[in-house]
């Protein structure tokens, strides 16, 4: 891409040097005018304005492009530089993906379990819970309500 774009700036680096030649009017001696960038030795010539040069073409303030064409062509070192960089970039953006899929599989499943959780609460079925001697035993109602809005709690922050 970078080796096109200096084809086409040395290509119109040469039309504009043609372009910019010195253009003279004549009259030669049949009466005719003539134009031409080299007059006859002998005639009185008249010096034409050069064509005005092509219109720049509008580029963005920040633009890369505009920054690397007042550079000019980059080296092979350069364009090294640029494409580990590019490559660096990339495995970032890709392990940023990677983290945030990570991140919303997890958030999913604890709201599933979140919601699982409330559901068996509120559904009025007995829960057994199991004390640190290991013994089991059953939660009563004061007990299951206060689990039903901590469960609650749990869904809303596992779940918006």
């Amino acid at each position: 891409m970078k080796i096109q774009a200096s084809i086409i700036a040395l290509a119109l680096v040469a039309a504009m040097a043609a372009a910019s030649a010195q253009n003279y009017k004549w009259v030669d001696k049949d009466g005719k005018v003539r134009y031409g960038d080299t007059p006859p030795p002998g005639t009185k010539t008249t010096q034409l304005k050069p064509p005005p040069g092509p219109a720049a073409p509008p580029a963005a303030a920040g633009s890369a492009a505009a920054k690397d064409a007042k550079k000019g062509p980059l080296t092979p070192a350069e364009q090294e530089q640029a494409f580990r960089k590019r490559q660096i970039d990339a495995r970032a953006a890709e392990e940023k993906a990677q983290k945030g899929q990570a991140a919303s599989a997890e958030k999913a499943q604890n709201c599933a379990g979140a919601r699982e959780s409330l559901v068996a609460l509120e559904s009025g079925q007995r829960i057994a819970r199991t004390d640190e001697k290991g013994e089991r035993y059953f939660i009563d109602d004061a007990q299951r309500e206060k689990d039903i809005v901590r469960a609650r709690e749990m869904v809303k922050r596992a779940c918006d």
